[in-house]
């Protein structure tokens, strides 16, 4: 899409067309005017007036792949980009057709990695029908015949026709079996930097969001959920608000108390007025200080379940030097700006959703269930997110919204939780405790590695999940599949689970182990005095997964000039760490006054994700990281006290701000032969690369996050 742009009376044509309706779809203005449709398949239709529609059953939340996505179906389709718009598959047209579209739900950075294959032969495969058709009017063999932008044209006789002309002919065929793809170096569309196709859409307001959705007659709901998590509502008294101006209903639903309102500031306010009895069970003297005990007598427990166990570890630590450290991440909350929001309509036996959800299908699950309705009666319309960060892929709201309207049928509501109500109920990524030991040799390089991690585990806590062999893969990512040539390795966990409600936070435990496994390396890389960079080069085998870790660290390095030497007080700090199919690395420079005033004058951080589809994307998933990855290490940290979350909005829950964001240089090195993800692993290397530069700048090892508990906090850039 070329950069367009909008001078003001445009922009507000464009913003007061879009109030009138609700948008599902983001239209592009050279497809505007689309009419006869043919769908050539499932995912593309293509219209007489040459214009392309390219369907995205994923979600989005500020990831971009509604526009990386599209892109390898129209690379392997051979159409003009220009030409292409893009609309949203709803989670009940999937239903409809038997999941034609798949697996919906954006998780994981499973977007391209997971659905690149199925989306490039959708495209090749009615690339091949066009051409067949065309070749059927000219009766010639399809072999003579080729795509280009849009057209198929004879090669001998250089006859053309148009897609347009072509879709309704091409529609009839059978789709062959047999559909080769393209050589990503013959890429046309995938593999450049294009601007995303929401652009135009965010900047005009035209964009709705969860918290946008407005229908005729909707009410509003506000809730409030037990202080201590599992409590449960004993009594309500809501006298004091029944006849107030326009309060329509307080519901009492046990787990919750919600307040229905003609607005939701309204409801909000009457729902502090309203008597709430909880009945807070058995958790409610748990603190911080208790958990943390409860994690360290994980590092003792007896007969914990093993992960990895290579070799004789226990053994050849008695007979080797001893490098041991203990490593604490804290409980975080996803702190989304869009707070929990759900739309339900209930009508009869029919039940409509508009959700900012992760995972639409999953919605739709839950709300039939909720409502004990058929799924072929509910319809899920997935919104734009204002974030998600793994928060708005379990499916709490949308029962809680579900059970709201079955109280009021007919009436569209509207749930969204207050801030307050987000940060103290949120499902926070796991605390961990991780004692690490290692065996060194006389050249400081280790021979034997132990690991003994104590957290809770999402997969049995919040998915219910039975563990394999008693791990949570999670608790002990880049633990379990560390790449070090290290003989003995043994990998432990003792799961500790406790009333807090855990969940997947972004990059999961690729956002909290790699603190600890590359922080760690650096100690053994200075107790052996060795230059970082040279030790974990050294550490690293001859063999594909490893040579992927050396390419992307040496990629990184080059282009932060590693050995070359800084200003005075400024210190670098490296790490590298592969994740979600990809590999990434990390450079931090810093400086540290007598103030703890923490100045990054440079990160470079890079990724090898295999193939590159959209890099313009990829660099600003990475950017993005960054101030995530930041706001979580200098002061992202969940305390409990009286069995209850401490922390209830940003004047306590601190988020970076914009003068902070320091200089970021990205590195994006696609080195081919496998498909990996972008928007997690990215984040993965920047705490233990800053954590290393932190120790080379002070000579004092951090060990625990956030780094405002150490008396450090971010300078102004």
């Amino acid at each position: 899409m070329n950069s367009t742009y909008l001078n003001r009376r445009l922009f507000l044509q464009v913003n007061t067309a879009s109030a009138a309706a609700l948008s599902l779809g983001f239209l592009w203005p050279q497809a505007s005017m689309a009419s006869n449709p043919t769908e050539v398949n499932a995912w593309i239709e293509i219209n007489t007036d040459e214009s392309v529609v390219i369907r995205y059953a994923r979600t989005e939340m500020g990831q971009g792949s509604r526009t990386s996505a599209p892109m390898l179906i129209a690379e392997e389709l051979e159409v003009d980009w220009k030409k292409v718009r893009v609309v949203d598959v709803p989670a009940h047209e999937n239903l409809r057709r038997k999941r034609a579209y798949g697996d919906m739900a954006s998780v994981g950075s499973r977007t391209i990695r997971m659905s690149q294959e199925y989306l490039r032969k959708a495209g090749a495969a009615a690339r091949i029908m066009l051409i067949e058709a065309a070749a059927q009017r000219w009766n010639v063999a399809p072999g003579e015949c080729k795509a280009v932008l849009g057209q198929v044209i004879h090669s001998a006789s250089g006859k053309k026709l148009s897609y347009g002309q072509l879709a309704a002919d091409a529609a009839k065929l059978t789709p062959p079996k047999d559909i080769p793809l393209k050589d990503p170096k013959t890429w046309t569309i995938a593999g450049k930097p294009l601007p995303r196709v929401d652009i135009t859409d965010i900047v005009t307001g035209k964009i709705r969001y969860g918290v946008d959705v407005q229908l005729p007659g909707m009410l509003h709901a506000a809730i409030a959920q037990s202080p201590v998590f599992g409590g449960k509502a004993k009594s309500v008294d809501s006298s004091k608000v029944d006849s107030r101006r326009g309060i329509v209903k307080v519901i009492n639903l046990g787990e919750f108390v919600a307040v229905v309102a003609d607005n939701w500031w309204r409801a909000k306010e009457a729902l502090r007025d309203v008597s709430i009895d909880w009945d807070n069970g058995k958790n409610g003297a748990v603190n911080s200080a208790s958990l943390m005990q409860y994690y360290r007598d994980g590092l003792t427990q007896s007969e914990p379940a093993v992960a990895r166990n290579d070799g004789n570890t226990l053994a050849a630590l008695t007979s080797a030097k001893v490098i041991e450290a203990d490593y604490y991440t804290p409980y975080l909350a996803h702190a989304t700006m869009e707070p929990m929001v759900c739309t339900a309509l209930m009508n009869g036996d029919k039940l409509d959703i508009w959700a900012s959800t992760q995972n639409p299908e999953s919605t739709l699950t839950a709300a039939a269930s909720t409502a004990d309705v058929a799924q072929e009666n509910i319809r899920v319309f997935a919104m734009q997110m204002g974030g998600g960060l793994g928060r708005k892929s379990p499916q709490d709201f949308t029962r809680q919204a579900v059970a709201i309207a079955m109280q009021l049928p007919g009436k569209p509501v509207k749930l969204m939780w207050s801030r307050e109500e987000d940060m103290q109920h949120d499902l926070y990524r796991p605390a961990s405790l991780v004692r690490v030991r290692a065996g060194v040799d006389d050249s400081g390089k280790p021979q034997a590695l132990h690991i003994r991690v104590s957290a809770p585990s999402i997969f049995s806590q919040l998915l219910r999940m039975p563990l394999q062999n008693g791990v949570d893969q999670q608790a002990v990512a880049c633990f379990n599949d560390h790449p070090y040539a290290i003989p003995h390795t043994l990998v432990d966990f003792a799961m500790r689970s406790t009333h807090v409600p855990v969940g997947f936070w972004r990059t999961v435990g690729h956002s909290q182990n790699p603190f600890v496994r590359e922080c760690f390396l650096d100690e053994l890389a200075h107790a052996a005095k060795q230059d970082p960079l040279a030790y974990r080069l050294a550490l690293l085998p001859d063999n594909e997964k490893a040579n992927r870790d050396k390419g992307i660290l040496q990629a990184v390095a080059k282009a932060a000039d590693w050995g070359k030497p800084l200003p005075s007080g400024v210190h670098r700090g490296i790490a590298s760490v592969d994740g979600y199919g990809s590999w990434t690395a990390c450079v931090c420079e810093v400086s540290v006054n007598a103030r703890g005033e923490v100045k990054i004058h440079r990160i470079v951080i890079g990724i090898d994700p295999g193939y590159a589809v959209n890099p313009d994307n990829i660099q600003a998933q990475l950017q993005g990281s960054v101030v995530h990855g930041l706001t979580a290490i200098f002061w992202g940290e969940i305390t409990v006290k009286d069995g209850r979350v401490e922390q209830s909005n940003f004047h306590d829950h601190r988020m970076m701000r914009m003068n902070e964001m320091p200089k970021v240089e990205t590195v994006i090195a696609p080195s081919g032969g496998f498909w990996g993800g972008v928007g997690e692993p990215a984040q993965a290397p920047l705490a233990p690369a800053l954590g290393n530069a932190l120790f080379a700048a002070t000579g004092k090892r951090i060990r625990s996050l956030p780094l405002k508990n150490h008396g450090l906090t971010l300078s102004k850039a």
